[in-house]
């Protein structure tokens, strides 16, 4: 609203008092009379630009703090925080009132949502171009393929959810805690949400910062697939012809 309203013809007295603010000297304007007015010599056009451009620096430089106050009292820091969103980017404001665990909860969340979004975008587009399984009949807009195989093979689907509930079993014994002794929705202590332990690559670096780059790329890319997955589905459910098509 700042910088869309244009300032007046003449300084208001609200202007005036908190012009000294910015720095508490008015360097670089021109001198002002003694009513807190410019003289006849002042630029006026110069005085009211430099004004407004302190009173924007002032507030970036405001909201970067309150940004690094939030990432360094955050449980999960400032991962995930990049450019242009800034460090600690929550405009939902889910974060304020939420205890630890429940923001450790919602990073978990997001990176494993971000990682099945990643694999099912991936997957979506592929299975439209290829797919040899059950001699080829699949076809069409991929979005309509889980109700295509419920009817060629009603029991295809019972070994996947079964893998899939043993996945998600191996990761509720490592960062959940047991629900005799502790909460039912409580992480671990020391748990690192998304943290299971799984390189087989041994891609994971050892060097801290490249370790915090990487999971940033890991956190913008999983949201970018889940936000092109949802308009690859509402495309097709519009359109009922496939992506690749």
């Amino acid at each position: 609203i700042a910088l869309a309203t244009p300032l007046p013809s003449r300084p208001s007295p609200l202007t005036r008092r908190l012009s000294p603010i910015y720095g508490g000297r008015r360097e670089g304007l021109r001198p002002l009379r003694s009513n807190g007015l410019p003289d006849k010599s002042t630029d006026l056009p110069k005085y009211q630009e430099d004004l407004e451009k302190k009173f924007v620096e002032k507030r970036v430089e405001m909201l970067d703090e309150d940004q690094d106050f939030k990432s360094k009292a955050s449980p999960i820091g400032s991962v995930g925080g990049t450019a242009p969103l800034g460090k600690y980017w929550d405009p939902a404001s889910f974060s304020r009132e939420a205890d630890a665990n429940q923001v450790k909860r919602y990073r978990e969340a997001e990176l494993t949502h971000g990682r099945v979004a990643m694999l099912g975008a991936l997957g979506f587009l592929t299975q439209e171009k290829f797919h040899p399984l059950f001699g080829g009949d699949i076809d069409g807009p991929a979005v309509y393929h889980f109700q295509k195989i419920q009817e060629m093979s009603p029991l295809f689907w019972y070994p996947v959810f079964l893998a899939i509930a043993i996945a998600e079993l191996g990761r509720a014994r490592i960062g959940w805690e047991e629900p005799s002794g502790g909460s039912i929705f409580g992480l671990r202590e020391g748990y690192e949400p998304g943290n299971l332990g799984f390189d087989p690559l041994g891609l994971y670096p050892s060097d801290p910062k490249a370790a915090i780059d990487m999971k940033n790329k890991e956190l913008n890319n999983g949201r970018l697939a889940m936000v092109g997955l949802l308009g690859m589905i509402v495309q097709e459910l519009v359109t009922g012809k496939p992506i690749a098509s």
